[in-house]
């Protein structure tokens, strides 16, 4: 590799840059007022920046009339495209240990580490969003900054809170004990397989392809649900049976749109270790071969139970406010459902808490108002307005309908026996008429001509008729047996 010095006047940005990089700029300045320009930029032959647009930046703040570059001429345009994106996404995969962070900058004695976007507590990105977030998080941890106790936090401060919260994704989600127990007692019965064949080799750094599987081995376990259709279809192409955790909402995709396992739609809420709480349902392949999906209750009441058993004991008391008390919250429920609402300034009167609520140290989270008779009557109407357009908006969701190439496919799915049962079903309950071809006419019983060419209504009639004609005769034929057997004489027949 050839390194080029480069005047800085000869290079110029990419114009369409996607990364924006402005608040890292001065970390990246630091770096080099420090240690130098260890890091070569990639530029094309122009001139134009391929990789390395925050160290241009860096390189202009500090002055610099050169820098170190590497010409990308091996490379056709379109591969500079992909690699200028390639060479930023890889970077986001890898994680930081934080534990060796703290090791390492213990060490380091002499060197201010907050210049590279460093504190001595742990790690800091320059610009990253996860840096405003733990201001946040720090702000409502210091229960010297917080005028309520955080045990006895209200419904609408801890949401406040979460906004804040590190979102979790489902491949961090770690099953608690107690779920995964209810899982191996139900798969244990309703499959007749034994737990000690229950194998879990989704584990931190395991590689599920490398495992040992035994003939007898039953892998009951919570995978990585990015990769859950590579994982399924392993299972199925190797021919080794499972029982594997999966998102609730997607199940259906995957291996089970292919029909090579079956989906168990429990579609239970569970929170794992590490705080995610996601609907989950299961795949396998120990149901019957014919099998796609099916519900499964009493798998989805253990598995939330469990779940909840799970849980520290979070609980926090529920509070509810007269209707003459008024927040923002309840304001904004309104407006939210459209509901129109006003409050004067003479119907109103600030309190940060209830005179019963100071006897036990609470607040309203936010403030309120105390509201006259008037305005408090105006205040349950509208209330009572917003509930009512939250129901019919959730009621008015849109139903897809089906198109006639879907309906064509519907009609052949199913056994030829299967369709018939549902076919005389739908005819005894007088959904649709009786088809031409299952009409006993002349065609397949032989029957009188005559039926022939009449109205179906015209034909049932005379069938009526008929089978009236023959209970009469039958019934004369009856009471002639009767008067023989009275008289001693033999009717005949």
């Amino acid at each position: 590799m050839e390194i080029h010095e480069k005047s800085i006047a000869d290079l110029h940005p990419y114009g369409r840059n996607p990364r924006k990089n402005d608040k890292a700029v001065d970390y990246v300045a630091n770096s080099i007022r420090e240690f130098g320009f260890k890091v070569p930029m990639v530029i094309k032959q122009d001139g134009e920046i391929v990789c390395g647009h925050t160290r241009y930046k860096a390189a202009q703040k500090l002055g610099l009339q050169t820098v170190p570059c590497v010409i990308a001429d091996d490379l056709t345009e379109e591969q500079i495209k992909a690699f200028r994106l390639a060479d930023n996404k890889v970077g986001e995969l890898a994680e930081w240990d934080t534990a060796m962070i703290g090791a390492e900058m213990m060490e380091i004695k002499d060197l201010d580490m907050s210049l590279f976007s460093f504190d001595p507590g742990g790690l800091a990105i320059a610009g990253a969003k996860v840096t405003e977030e733990q201001k946040a998080q720090d702000w409502f941890n210091d229960e010297s900054r917080m005028e309520i106790n955080p045990d006895e936090q209200s419904e609408e401060y801890q949401q406040f809170v979460e906004k804040f919260e590190t979102k979790k994704t489902t491949d961090d989600c770690y099953t608690p004990d107690l779920v995964y127990a209810a899982v191996v007692e139900w798969v244990e019965q309703e499959y007749g397989v034994k737990r000690e064949n229950f194998v879990r080799p989704f584990y931190p750094g395991g590689d599920f392809e490398k495992y040992e599987y035994k003939p007898e081995s039953v892998v009951v376990d919570n995978p990585p649900f990015s990769i859950i259709t590579k994982i399924t279809e392993y299972y199925c192409d190797k021919g080794i049976r499972f029982f594997l955790f999966c998102s609730g909402l997607t199940g259906i995709s995957g291996a089970v749109s292919r029909k090579i396992c079956t989906l168990i739609g429990a579609h239970a809420s569970v929170t794992y270790a590490n705080g995610a709480k996601v609907c989950t349902s299961f795949l396998t392949n120990m149901e019957p071969e014919d099998i796609l999906m099916r519900t499964a209750p009493d798998l989805t009441k253990k598995v939330e139970k469990a779940s909840d058993d799970s849980l520290p004991d979070k609980s926090m008391p529920k509070y509810t406010y007269p209707q003459e008390v008024i927040t923002s919250a309840m304001l904004g429920y309104m407006s939210k459902h459209d509901t129109e609402f006003r409050v004067r300034k003479s119907d109103a009167h600030f309190i940060r808490e209830l005179d019963s609520q100071k006897e036990e140290g609470q607040t309203i989270f936010g403030g309120g108002f105390l509201l006259s008779e008037k305005a408090a009557a105006e205040k349950a109407a509208a209330e009572k307005e917003a509930a009512e357009k939250a129901a019919a908006e959730k009621a008015a969701a849109r139903v897809w309908q089906l198109s006639d190439r879907e309906r064509k496919i519907i009609e052949e799915l199913g056994d030829d026996e299967e369709k018939m049962e549902i076919e005389n079903q739908s005819i005894m309950r007088g959904d649709r008429d009786v088809p031409s071809e299952l009409r006993p006419d002349d065609r397949h019983t032989g029957g009188d001509p005559g039926t022939q060419g009449r109205s179906d209504g015209r034909v049932q009639e005379d069938r009526r008729q008929s089978d009236h004609l023959t209970h009469e005769q039958e019934r004369s034929n009856e009471l002639r047996t009767e008067s023989g057997s009275a008289t001693g004489e033999r009717s005949e027949p």
